[in-house]
């Protein structure tokens, strides 16, 4: 039985890092309780708001077996906050009897017995946004939180009963080295997550250090950021390391002891169901593709004026489909089962990206066996570049 992925966006911080190009922002507690009455509102107001919009109600009748709370970092909103939003969901979606929940938190952001009552409230799983190990590193594009604060709040998550957690480690750092790196490593490592996900910093004229780099500026300590021949050595250091340690690469940038995947995050990478619920947040029903309004305000207004938040929404063309049946799928480690496709599409409407596979192999990008196929390891580090074949084949 099919089952759907439920996102809930929280677009406040505790402070705002250098690197960050999400629409999150700082603000303060009163803020917080406008967003989460425009949020009840939009949960009330289902299936009727998808209806209103043109999408076919078909989620309606779907139960839903993973539940995330992403952001920004959720666990601002306190206990009495984020109780009543899993409360009002329950009333409103149906949950599987197996569900995976799922909380983003900073280190700092939340006590013991903000913990304890999550975890009574069903939440199961924990990503932690550590970033790094390194103190230095961590002052330096703002976060709020030391090395010493992770640990601990791994060591209460554990004692409030949590044994799947995740951290968050990012490559590319200002002031990071290969001796610092392989140190946040082997410190994650200690800890035991059940799941580690490994991202390289990108610069982007839409983060501040980002846009600092691209200016050659000194501002954010943007001349100390790595160049992209650390970031190489750092990634297939991270895997190395990982993997001999019993962490197995499912994806791109998300490694995991066996059986504690990110099953919500499966859903994005194999054009499962999933609706988000907040301002930005994105949803797909196997067909069409919808975003909230991403500004807090305007999102807000729109909901308590009775007013459908849906920025836009469009449906996708069978060329689209394919497109991201690859793009996405490809990103798994596993890779993407060709007999899937045909099945869904047939061999005609393929052609075009089976003629750009069998390129792709000859040059080494690609591999296949039987019917199944995966990116090489040669291709990881150039995978937006691989993926972009696929555009448009």
């Amino acid at each position: 039985m099919e089952h759907l992925g439920v996102y809930i966006q929280v677009p406040f911080c505790g402070s705002k890092c250098s690197f960050c190009n999400f629409s999150s922002r700082v603000a303060r507690q009163e803020v917080y309780d406008g967003y989460c009455q425009a949020l009840f509102r939009e949960i009330e107001s289902l299936p009727d708001l998808y209806k209103s919009a043109g999408i076919e109600p078909r989620l309606d009748a779907l139960p839903a077996d993973t539940l995330y709370f992403g952001g920004g970092t959720p666990s601002l909103l306190g206990d009495e906050r984020f109780s009543n939003i899993v409360a009002r969901l329950r009333r409103r979606i149906a949950f599987a009897s197996r569900m995976e929940l799922t909380l983003e938190m900073t280190p700092g952001s939340a006590g013991r017995q903000f913990l304890m009552r999550s975890r009574a409230l069903g939440v199961n799983r924990l990503s932690i946004g550590a970033q790094s190990f390194s103190d230095k590193e961590l002052k330096a594009v703002g976060r709020l939180h030391s090395a010493d604060d992770t640990r601990e709040l791994i060591a209460e998550a554990r004692s409030a009963g949590f044994s799947n957690i995740s951290l968050d480690l990012i490559a590319g750092l200002p002031h990071q080295s290969q001796a610092s790196w392989k140190s946040s490593l082997r410190s994650a490592m200690a800890l035991r997550p059940e799941h580690i996900s490994i991202y390289l910093f990108e610069i982007d004229e839409k983060s501040r250090l980002g846009g600092e780099v691209l200016r050659h500026g000194e501002r954010y300590h943007a001349r100390f950021v790595p160049d992209d021949d650390f970031m190489a050595d750092a990634y297939e250091r991270a895997r190395a390391m990982l993997q001999a340690e019993g962490y197995r690469q499912y994806e791109i940038s998300n490694f995991a002891l066996p059986g504690f995947e990110s099953a919500h995050n499966l859903k994005y990478w194999q054009l499962q169901p999933y609706i988000g619920l907040g301002a930005g947040a994105h949803s797909f029903d196997g067909e069409c593709r919808w975003e909230n309004d991403s500004a807090v305000e305007v999102y807000e207004n729109s909901l308590m004026r009775g007013a459908s938040p849906i920025s836009g929404m469009r449906k996708l063309r069978n060329s689209e489909q394919i497109e991201e049946f690859f793009f996405l799928g490809l990103r798994q480690r596993d890779g993407v089962e060709l007999e899937v496709a045909r099945g869904r599409w047939g061999d005609r409407l393929l052609a075009p990206w089976l003629l750009k596979i069998e390129a792709l192999e000859n040059d080494g990008w690609l591999e296949q066996v039987g019917d199944r196929v995966r990116l090489a390891d040669r291709a990881l580090l150039v995978s937006n570049e691989i993926f972009q074949q696929f555009i448009a084949a």
